[in-house]
């Protein structure tokens, strides 16, 4: 469908893209992956011709339409919301005017017979072409997308302007969706989207007809969304088949052989420079040196990605907190008219890990705010548990750095003495590395002000983290390091995040805000989902089926609320226990094939020791005058011989273990 040919992008003396070739097909659904600064953007905005390469070029279809969301800057104005996604479906909207038009002048007696009878025509064939473009479906369709998106019946009659940059970004993204080009180009959709609008977001991506390339770092978005991983890297694309997941291990699998390759063309490398350097002057040896130089110059060094380190983060002591560590009586919240909260209760424990979940606009933000202690409730009260420190990460955190400092001093200030030889290696986590952690937080741009307000708050004792939106603007590496820091944290957790991974990681609590109170779920957010849909489809169940005295006796013996939390949690044990025969199989076999190839990485490696003694050997043999003492001769040939048996049995034995790798049944 679309084709990059030889393709090469710069930007001054940075080459970004270099003689790429590469070909997406229809119905591809890619994620375009790679280290920050690569050009995933830039080659979005070549394949959407707002930009253009320096050499070759993009082949596509005469009549291709495409169809690009930014990361931000889009804003609409002068119109509702519907109307601004309406326009998606401007030929059809042009024709359901067009139609009214007719119907109107077809009432008008003064029309001449063949002026009527040539509107009729004409009529008849707007109708023809409205019904087959699903016109009378438009409302419908740009409705369910809406509110897919989280616009509530009210929003869609609200101007467009009225709208924050977040939602500005979701209404380019209805219009592109209701658009449906033949190829569309979505350079990090999620960031603007709870996570409610992200489930939708991925099942209607799933479903899509045609081409999608995107750019996320949501790794569970990517999971479910793409069949094929391009890797942007040392200005080259590299495909891979399957998710991200899969995209992980066959990318680190291919990493460690080209480090391998690597080594051992610089081993190479420099014994044929030695043996240049040491016989470049003797004259019995000159043809051999020239050929050996012409040999170097014909070496194509690989080229190997740096490799980024991976930090292991511990989080700073902090003595112990009470068992209560959060109490919120009968709270109530207003801003003005709109009423937030009304008479919420909630308790929380030492070891709570809870995930805050809702669409946006329902109070999660408000709810961290009152637990933090930054906004009193207007009416109840909040109670805080012996001991407990609390450390508050909100969702303006970047905004909040000194300006003034650097990003050294910014991590330096107020962290423990015993944490400041860590300063380093979290900024490199962090992406900071080099002269960056001297450049002052005032010319940050706004994502890496947020890698440094998350890397100053790990470097703060607490027992207890309240972490709002913490994962916005972070890469997958960074996400990662504050992941497995999050995951050891031995105190209490409260934390709002729309990635879905995140969330499934961390969490063992899930409270559902909204509609001015917050129900708590106990178990993981997967569970979390299952009772919802339980609950709707037994919502959704007719109470026809029934005859009166079922009806009757059901109503008496209905199930009280306490029972329905207990068999919630029976429910969420038995999969729970099922996950972990799942988990269990899974290591045993896990276990199974690490064994084997442990067996055939140490055959590999007595393979290679007896050959380099066969290969020392044979140098002894090829020495001038060896062959003359007899007696020396024969231990050395009676030892080569022996190692050659070996060294075949060895090989027998690795084939052999090889095969047996090859038809054992790959993980899914």
């Amino acid at each position: 469908m679309i084709q990059l040919s030889d393709l090469t992008k710069s930007f001054g003396d940075r080459n970004l893209i270099d003689h790429v070739t590469w070909q997406i097909s229809d119905g591809d659904r890619v994620g375009l992956c790679g280290p920050n600064g690569a050009g995933k953007t830039t080659l979005l905005k070549m394949l959407a011709g707002l930009d253009e390469p320096d050499s070759g070029g993009i082949i596509k279809p005469a009549d291709l339409t495409i169809g690009y969301l930014p990361q931000d800057g889009l804003t609409h104005a002068g119109r509702t919301v519907f109307e601004e996604a309406s326009s998606a479906f401007q030929p059809l909207l042009d024709m359901k005017a067009e139609m009214h038009d007719i119907e109107h002048r077809l009432g008008d007696a003064s029309v001449a017979q063949h002026e009527h009878d040539a509107m009729l025509v004409r009529y008849s064939e707007l109708q023809d072409r409205f019904r087959l473009g699903d016109g009378y479906s438009m409302d419908l369709r740009i409705a369910t997308v809406l509110r897919g998106l989280g616009f509530s019946p009210e929003d869609a009659a609200r101007p467009a302007e009225t709208f924050s940059g977040g939602w500005q970004m979701r209404i380019a993204l209805a219009k592109l969706l209701l658009g449906r080009p033949n190829l569309l180009l979505l350079d990090e959709p999620t960031n603007h989207l709870d996570l409610e609008a992200r489930n939708w977001l991925e099942e209607y991506l799933g479903g899509y007809p045609y081409a999608v390339i995107l750019v996320s770092h949501d790794r569970y978005f990517l999971d479910a969304v793409v069949t094929r991983i391009t890797d942007l890297n040392l200005r080259k694309l590299t495909d891979y088949v399957g998710n991200y997941s899969k995209y992980v291990a066959q990318r680190d699998a291919m990493l460690d052989r080209l480090r391998q390759a690597k080594k051992e063309q610089d081993e190479e490398v420099a014994r044929v420079k030695m043996f240049i350097d040491r016989f470049r002057y003797q004259a019995t040896k000159a043809a051999q040196v020239q050929s050996r130089i012409k040999l170097l110059e014909k070496v194509v060094p690989i080229e190997v990605p740096p490799e980024r380190k991976r930090i292991h983060f511990t989080f700073p002591v902090c003595r112990k907190s009470g068992r209560t560590v959060l109490e919120l009586k009968h709270a109530r919240k207003a801003y003005g008219p709109l009423t937030v909260f009304n008479n919420l209760s909630l308790h929380i424990e030492r070891g709570d890990r809870i995930a805050l979940v809702g669409p946006n606009g329902s109070g999660k933000s408000t709810l961290m705010r009152m637990l933090s202690g930054e906004e009193a409730p207007d009416g109840g009260a909040r109670t805080l548990g012996h001991e407990v420190v609390i450390e508050y990460f909100a969702q303006d955190e970047a905004a909040r750095l000194d300006p003034t400092l650097t990003v050294y001093e910014t991590l330096e200030s107020g962290s423990p003495n015993d944490m400041v030889p860590a300063i380093r290696n979290i900024l490199g986590g962090f992406l900071f590395s080099g002269d960056d952690i001297y450049k002052k937080a005032a010319v940050l741009s706004g994502g890496e002000r947020t890698r440094l307000a998350v890397a100053r708050m790990l470097l703060r004792p607490s027992n207890t983290l309240l972490l709002d939106e913490p994962t916005n603007h972070l890469d997958l590496d960074s996400k990662d390091v504050l992941l497995d820091a999050l995951e050891d944290y031995g105190g209490t957790l409260i934390f709002v995040s729309h990635d879905r991974y995140f969330v499934e990681k961390l969490a063992t609590k899930i409270i559902e805000v909204g509609h001015g109170d917050a129900v708590v779920y106990p178990g993981t957010y997967t569970e979390f989902l299952w009772s919802k849909e339980q609950q709707e489809e037994s919502s959704q169940k007719p109470k026809a089926q029934l005859s009166p005295k079922a009806q009757s006796t059901s109503s008496s013996h209905s199930p009280t609320p306490q029972q329905k939390l207990v068999e919630s949690r029976v429910a969420n044990t038995e999969s729970r226990e099922a996950r972990k025969q799942q988990d269990a199989e899974r290591k045993k076999k896990q276990r199974a094939a690490d064994a084997l190839q442990k067996r055939i990485s140490d055959l590999e490696s007595r393979i290679a020791e007896r050959e380099a003694q066969v290969k020392e050997l044979e140098a002894t043999m090829a020495a001038p005058g060896f062959f003359e003492n007899v007696e020396a001769v024969k231990p050395v040939t009676d030892r080569h011989q022996a190692l050659m048996w070996e060294v075949g049995d060895l090989i027998a034995q690795w084939e052999a273990l090889q095969e047996h790798a090859a038809q054992q049944p790959s993980e899914a």
